[in-house]
């Protein structure tokens, strides 16, 4: 079984969140990976849903900001419903440690309902999924593809063709289920390595990732397909799509800072354990 992000103890504040190896960021010691905080947050939010009885509501766009660096300490997360209505529901979440927030969400929850009757006309992205028995590389549970090479590790993937990521999920929490939406905000963060990727390893550190939901991802991995990168003055700027095996089923845009001094060789990139 795939070890989780994060287990739970009760502490002073309540229910913390203790990071596990899984949750280490290649950043620097200490440091917790984008994908871990994302998925606290996603889980803390469904968790507010659920309490809510809202089961009508379905999420359709995930906006994460990292604005601290989040260490392998302990955690807590808290939610607050901003808007509640008859067909939306927003709500935002905080993850803090040692008392002060370190990463924030918003989530929009709408209602589902019949699809009007006119066709709506469209010419998107298409990427093709890895073949159902490749092999995932078993320490960073992804494998990466450019168009010139094909699916394969990150040294295969080391040129300049457009990159894509198939990522398969972790679980949040020590025996709990990953819920599709958890499996989708979390792997989202990875965003950041289709779109940064570059010759001396990936050299942006994200700010964010906003996620844009057309429909839950189906089965146990999603991936993330470059469309666009903008670079200027050190700030970067990429688009990608999300898709599962049935194909396309959201966007992501992810704004990421130049630090070159503290590049993340991905090749060699293992969970601190």
């Amino acid at each position: 079984m795939t070890a989780a992000f994060f287990r739970t103890q009760r502490g002073r504040d309540g229910i913390e969140l203790i990071p596990q190896a899984e949750a280490a960021s290649g950043w620097g010691e200490e440091h917790m990976r984008g994908l871990a905080v994302s998925s606290a947050l996603a889980r803390a939010t469904e968790q507010q849903i659920h309490t809510m009885g809202r089961t009508d509501l379905t999420p359709v766009r995930w906006t994460l900001d990292l604005f601290r660096p989040a260490r392998l300490r302990p955690c807590t997360t808290s939610t607050t419903v901003v808007r509640e209505g008859k067909r939306l529901c927003l709500i935002d979440s905080v993850l803090e440690q040692d008392g002060r927030p370190v990463a924030r969400a918003s989530a929009l929850w709408l209602a589902p309902s019949q699809s009007p009757p006119g066709a709506a006309w469209s010419g998107g992205t298409q990427p093709e999924p890895p073949p159902v028995d490749a092999a995932l590389i078993e320490s960073q549970h992804r494998l990466y593809f450019t168009e010139q090479t094909g699916w394969g590790d990150a040294a295969q993937s080391s040129n300049d063709a457009r990159k894509m990521i198939w990522h398969e999920g972790i679980p949040v929490v020590e025996g709990e289920p990953t819920t599709p939406f958890q499996l989708a905000a979390g792997i989202a963060d990875v965003v950041n390595v289709a779109v940064n990727l570059g010759s001396n390893g990936l050299e942006f550190i994200n700010a964010d990732v906003s996620l844009a939901l057309g429909r839950l991802p189906e089965g146990e991995a999603v991936g993330f397909a470059t469309t666009e990168r903008i670079e200027q003055a050190g700030i970067s700027v990429g688009t990608a799509v999300a898709f599962d095996r049935l194909g396309v089923f959201g966007t992501a845009t992810l704004c990421a800072l130049g630090d070159a001094h503290r590049a993340v060789d991905v090749q060699s990139f293992r969970p601190n354990g």
